[in-house]
């Protein structure tokens, strides 16, 4: 469980540490709000493309080896930022800290189905839980963190090299079990309509949370708020989703009803968009918590969805594979072209009117994914 709880840690920082500074990058390097979001875009691009090697990997490496090489992987690409402020180096690391996480997502699916099958709701809301404190951390002490570095903010980013190392000393020192045979020849499950609906479902939950994380700040800061406030926001935002990213899956599993979850959760998060959208001014902390909640809650429970619909470990990290590979291959884009709208409408109102209407799509995907019935499930 410590293993699993500091791999899922590490799977976030990477990236969201990038949001407190991200108007400062752009404006000492003189980037474009397009060309800077591919420090966001780029690994989310890679947790995609990347995502179906990572049962080809396990099979062949076996699955607790192959993440202890992730988090190797996303160490050595944080700890490179110190390097130097460029923009060869931010794109560079933040492919390599994709990468590690493309393969690294999909494996802890299957751990957490191998080893802790019985408790199997419990220990996914521990695993979504330790992401968003991981996300959340990156977040709230990245421009602390550079401030007290002598305001350098490639150490503030580089910072986060530290609990990936840990991370990499854990699981390096557990045992690792090969796959079995008749299930290392199977692929992915791109024929199956549920897997479809599924990889769609998730790859609308990304593509907000990382536009988000991208972009929230500067909304609120174009609205008329200091940078101080705009980040307590987006502080609230993570924070919020700490209990909504344990309690969900919990729920899903003790009531039975996670696509009703799902449901509400895009529900609000539309309504919260709208409001940031064509009301910035209206109680933007509560707005803000409101839709931390729903859209941390949508992220874990999506999360658990291939652990109910997979029989095996392997089976699970399959699905987990083609749910990440669609769904971040098509999330990348949203933090890319929600700054190019930006520059193209010269505000930030459209672009968030767009990320409301992908959320109303979430609320009717999640309303198909209802639980199957026993017979349908027996046919399958």
């Amino acid at each position: 469980m410590a293993a699993l709880v500091l791999a899922a840690i590490n799977l976030r920082p990477g990236i969201t540490s990038f949001a407190p500074l991200i108007e400062r990058i752009a404006a000492e390097l003189q980037l474009s709000r397009g060309l800077v979001s591919l420090t966001t875009a780029l690994p989310v691009l890679l947790m995609g493309l990347l995502a179906p090697l990572a049962p080809r990997l396990a099979v062949r490496f076996g699955l607790e080896r192959t993440i202890a090489g992730c988090m190797g992987l996303i160490c050595v690409a944080l700890a490179l930022r110190t390097l130097g402020d460029s923009v060869v180096v931010l794109i560079s690391t933040a492919g390599m800290v994709g990468a590690g996480i493309a393969i690294a997502g999909p494996l802890l699916s299957g751990f957490i189905k191998r080893y802790f099958l019985p408790r199997m709701g419990k220990t996914a809301a521990f695993y979504s839980l330790s992401m968003a404190i991981g996300g959340t951390l990156g977040v709230v002490l990245t421009a602390p963190a550079t401030t007290v570095l002598d305001d350098r903010w490639t150490a503030g980013l580089a910072i986060w090299a530290i609990p990936a190392l840990f991370a990499l000393l854990l699981w390096w020192r557990l045992p690792s079990q090969p796959e079995a045979a008749v299930e290392s020849r199977e692929g992915l499950p791109w024929r199956e309509p549920r897997a479809w609906l599924v990889s769609i479902y998730f790859a609308l939950q990304a593509g907000l949370f990382y536009a988000l994380a991208t972009w929230l700040v500067a909304r609120y800061h174009e609205a008329g708020y200091s940078l101080l406030q705009s980040n307590t926001f987006f502080s609230g935002f993570m924070l919020i989703g700490l209990p909504s990213s344990f309690i969900m899956p919990w729920l899903a599993q003790r009531f039975g009803n996670r696509h009703l979850l799902m449901a509400g959760s895009g529900l609000l998060a539309a309504f919260c968009l709208l409001s940031i959208a064509y009301w910035p001014q209206a109680q933007p902390l509560l707005v803000c918590m409101l839709l931390g909640t729903a859209l941390n809650g949508t992220f874990s429970l999506a999360l658990i969805l291939p652990m109910y619909e997979a029989s095996t470990p392997l089976g699970v990290s399959r699905l987990t594979a083609m749910m990440l590979c669609t769904g971040y291959c098509l999330a990348c884009l949203s933090p890319v072209l929600t700054g190019l709208a930006r520059d193209m409408a010269g505000h930030y109102r459209w672009p968030f009117l767009v990320l409301a209407g992908m959320s109303f799509t979430m609320t009717l995907l999640a309303l198909k994914l209802a639980p199957r019935r026993p017979a349908a499930a027996a046919k399958s």
